[in-house]
Formats: structure tokens, C-alpha cells, sequence
């Protein structure tokens, strides 16, 4: 298995069934976990968005790996056809696949393990969640679609953070679905004044310090 300098930022590729999907992984000095990205349609790991989560994190002494959940070839079909962009069950193996490369890896499997997913990335981070139930410790999700995680709500166990903005009126009403279909310890955070990307000023730097206060309390 790789070896990974500490405070280096590594492009990394990520077997996962047939394929390869491609990330940057990043171990700070001291780490005490480490979050997964589960990035919305038709993003990718240089979303500039979850990169600055992910600097901010890794501030706080997480790791965090940003990786693609389609190929190339698939993305460019996904853009034309969105095939794959509400597949919440086929992102979430791919997470799943992820998670289980982190856990085989000597480097990182004593970290303990988070996800952090954004838009129909939400969906997917609780899905997969449901389903590696031993390994996930934490979820948080950033104007997401927690309601695409269906049936998997209920099996969720990892305490579960979902952030929105407040003038993201349609996504508030989803969440707080989802937030009411699930057993496991939980937050639903609005941020005032937040549309769904959270591009004004401040916003983002919002989500991420309530981030890294949940990363921080239950990534032990």
C-alpha cells in the first residue's frame, strides 16, 4: 500500500469495480479522521466550493479525499443524458468503494471516517452510510438532497448533520423530510440569508465552521 507524506496533497486513483475514479487526498499533520466528498451533479474534486470545506477542515487536523464519482466518459454521458446524476444507489457504491480503499490503506484506516455530501452527493453520502454502517462516523450535508436517500433513512446510524440555506425554500422542505424519516442523532441547520450554493458573502464560511464542529466532536 502507498505511503502518504503528511501536509501533501496527493492526486490518488481509486479502484472501484471496472473502473478508476480519480481524487486528491490530503493528511495533515496530527489528523484525527478523515472526510470523503460526495460531490452534487455535475461537479467534480475541484469543485471550488468543497475544496474550501475541505482546506477548512484540514485546518481543524481532518483529511480529507475530493474524488470524482464519474469517469470522464461517464460524466460526459451524464451532461448529455443526466443518466447518472440521480442514481443515488450507483453513487453510492461508488462511495462505498471508496470507503472500503480508505480502510484497506495502513496509512489511513485508523483515522476515523466521515462523509461530507453536497446536493444529490447528500443522497448518496447517506446511502452508502446506511450500508457501511461500521465504518461511516459522521455525515454532514451542504444544500443537499437528503429525501434521494429513500428507504436508507431509516437505517442511517452516524450522527448526521444537514446544512441549508434559508432562501433555499424547495431544499429547507426536503430536508426537514428527510430529517424527520431518520433515527439517528441529528441536526438541520439554516443558514440565514444562504441561496443554494451559498455564494454569498460569509455563507460558505458558515457551513464550515458547523462542519468542522461536527467532523470535530464526532470524528474520535
Amino acid at each position: 500500500m502507498v505511503e502518504f507524506l503528511v501536509d501533501t496533497e496527493y492526486p490518488v486513483s481509486i479502484p472501484s469495480e471496472d473502473t478508476q475514479l480519480d481524487g486528491l487526498l490530503h493528511i495533515p499533520e496530527g489528523a484525527k479522521g478523515i472526510v470523503l466528498f460526495a460531490h452534487g451533479s455535475g461537479s467534480s474534486r475541484f469543485s471550488p466550493r468543497n475544496q474550501f470545506i475541505a482546506r477548512e477542515l484540514q485546518k481543524v487536523k481532518i483529511a480529507t479525499l475530493l474524488f470524482d464519482l464519474l469517469t470522464p466518459d461517464e460524466d460526459e454521458v451524464d451532461t448529455q443524458t443526466s443518466q447518472y446524476r440521480f442514481d443515488i444507489g450507483f453513487l453510492a457504491e461508488r462511495l462505498i468503494s471508496v470507503t472500503r480503499w480508505i480502510v484497506k490503506n495502513p496509512a489511513l484506516k485508523k483515522l476515523p471516517l466521515g462523509y461530507f455530501g453536497a446536493s444529490t452527493g447528500g443522497g448518496a453520502a447517506l446511502v452508502a452510510a446506511a450500508q457501511a454502517a461500521d465504518l461511516v462516523r459522521a455525515v454532514v450535508s451542504r444544500g443537499g438532497r437528503p429525501d434521494l436517500a429513500g428507504e436508507s433513512l431509516r437505517y442511517v446510524e452516524a450522527p448526521t448533520l444537514l446544512i441549508v440555506g434559508g432562501l433555499d425554500e424547495t431544499v429547507i422542505q426536503l430536508n426537514q423530510q428527510a430529517f424527520n424519516a431518520m433515527h439517528c442523532e441529528k441536526k438541520l441547520e439554516i443558514v440565514p440569508g444562504a441561496t443554494h450554493l451559498f455564494e454569498e458573502a460569509g455563507k460558505l464560511e458558515a457551513v464550515s465552521h458547523l462542519a468542522n464542529a461536527w467532523f470535530g466532536k464526532y470524528l474520535r
